[in-house]
């Protein structure tokens, strides 16, 4: 039987991988996972508490809102008045997704159809590249590590001219950052074409060295052109309990909603009275994450940067991304390391073909078993 919209996706990029690392931990070998970006850094103890307390409460076991509890919505208001002094209403200007891939799914149900097309960075995560593709629109790639530059030549080159122009700062894989003034730009690129500009803030919170990622409603005009998705998984710690946010421009959010009305009532509702209590009453929690993955960070790229490997230092994400130091293919070079060092590491070619020749590793081993990664991988590169 053919499967409509399935039949059509390529193999998992990293399955090969995955089918590796398994079979050597069966036979009972140390691997170290830096290849899948699966938050390790505790979440905030009050939140977890309050779920605990909410679980316990029957009537919090009954269907919630698709759009999020009215509380919640009103807290991810607060956290942007307070971090970027941008007033946006919980009313029409918030709801909430299970998750940011979710949100983005359905975001673009609503945006795309076929015939339609978006622009996409490439290389990317690989939800941005398949995402329009589900909604039935074609996709038109721009180099991510130069987007803000590479759009108007894009939009010349795409036919039909694209509907919805995707972004996403700090970017995985490839942890390019942005200032204001390029994101301003895409907001008056997007403008000037009648363009609906997504931007997925997923690494919002995860920044070093001083850096702050710009939020897209800093820019003046965007909350008539754009939305932005933020996640609690990266900054809050809290990947497993789905909880995200479609922000900004009220009547895009509006049949986000409406769509989503049909498809679900939210979250387990403790979920979101635990992440309103994690939004209001720990917010250090992102600092604090962040630190811990600036150690690694540097504990990652010093040790690389001895091996005669030099890396880029990302200035946010939880991740670092490597051209490989040799003329293996991405895929090929992946399976050595986790043959040779035991390091599982993702290979750029699975971010879509503009990642070939690089590795992506994620920083979710804390500084020794890096420093133990490290060593593995000079047995296999020196």
């Amino acid at each position: 039987m053919q499967f409509r919209r399935v039949d059509a996706l390529p193999p998992y990029a990293f399955a090969e991988v995955e089918r590796l690392k398994l079979e050597l931990r069966r036979a009972g070998e140390d691997v170290i996972d830096l290849g899948f970006g699966n938050p390790d850094v505790p979440p905030p103890e009050i939140a977890v508490e309050k779920l605990r307390e909410a679980a316990l409460l029957l009537r919090n076991h009954r269907y919630s809102s698709s759009r999020g509890l009215p509380n919640l919505r009103a807290a991810i208001c607060e956290l942007y008045h307070e971090r970027y002094g941008v007033e946006l209403d919980p009313e029409t200007e918030a709801t909430m997704s299970l998750g940011a891939k979710e949100g983005l799914v359905h975001l673009l149900w609503v945006l795309l159809a076929p015939g339609d097309s978006a622009l996409v960075p490439s290389p990317s995560y690989p939800i941005h590249l398949f995402a329009p593709g589900f909604a039935g629109a074609t996709v038109q790639r721009v180099p991510a590590l130069d987007y803000v530059a590479g759009v108007e030549e894009a939009w010349e080159a795409a036919q039909p001219r694209p509907r919805v122009l995707l972004a996403s700062f700090p970017h995985n894989p490839t942890t390019a950052c942005v200032e204001l003034p390029d994101m301003q730009r895409l907001v008056d690129f997007a403008r000037e074409r009648e363009m609906v500009l997504v931007h997925d803030f997923a690494y919002a919170d995860l920044a070093f060295d001083g850096y702050r990622p710009p939020s897209i409603f800093e820019c003046d005009g965007a909350r008539e052109v754009a939305v932005e998705l933020y996640s609690l998984t990266k900054g809050f710690s809290l990947a497993g309990w789905r909880v995200a946010f479609v922000l900004g421009r009220a009547d895009v959010v509006g049949a986000l909603a409406r769509l989503k009305s049909y498809l679900d009532y939210g979250s387990f509702q403790p979920l979101q009275i635990a992440a309103t209590v994690a939004l209001r009453e720990a917010r250090d929690q992102p600092a604090q994450a962040a630190e811990v993955y600036e150690g690694r960070r540097n504990a990652l790229c010093d040790g690389l940067t001895r091996l005669g490997w030099e890396v880029a230092r990302p200035k946010a994400t939880m991740f670092v991304w490597a051209r490989i130091p040799t003329d293996e293919k991405a895929q090929d070079f992946a399976l050595r390391l986790l043959r040779e060092a035991h390091v599982a590491v993702s290979p750029g070619s699975g971010f879509g073909a503009d990642g070939e020749g690089f590795v992506r590793f994620a920083l979710v081993e804390n500084e020794q078993r890096i420093a133990q990664a490290v060593r593995g991988i000079r047995r296999a590169i020196c």
